[in-house]
């Protein structure tokens, strides 16, 4: 593997977490709330991906300190996210903010899983 496996994938994380917050507040790519006509978004949920977004695209830029440290956090985050989304059951909002279906809750699962990869993996 690369040398700098884990900041890459933060700026690749970034990358996607951006264009996934951009593209939620277009209408023609998020009608009725529903990205890709899959996954169920609002304000709060975009603000979220850009935030991430930003903060992965940072930190892969900064060090691969930074880039684990974020993934770490990151997958922490959104595993929670996750299985706050399983609990509450399909279309509820997570912590009273965040629309969420199944789909999005598989996704922030799948995620984050791969964020804690990278930030506990020792080799990477």
């Amino acid at each position: 593997m690369a040398k700098n496996t884990v900041k890459n994938m933060a700026v690749v994380f970034g990358i996607f977490f951006i264009a996934l917050g951009i593209l939620g507040l277009i209408p023609g790519c998020a009608p009725g709330g529903m990205l890709f006509g899959a996954f169920q978004v609002n304000g709060a949920h975009n603000f979220l991906h850009l935030v991430t977004g930003i903060a992965a695209l940072w930190t892969g830029i900064v060090s691969k300190a930074a880039a684990k440290a974020f993934f770490k956090v990151f997958g922490i985050v959104y595993v929670i996210l996750a299985l706050l989304g399983f609990l509450g059951g399909d279309g509820n909002m997570v912590l009273g903010m965040f629309s969420s279906n199944m789909a999005d809750s598989w996704l922030h699962l799948i995620t984050g899983v791969i964020a804690l990869y990278f930030g506990f993996n020792k080799k990477k």
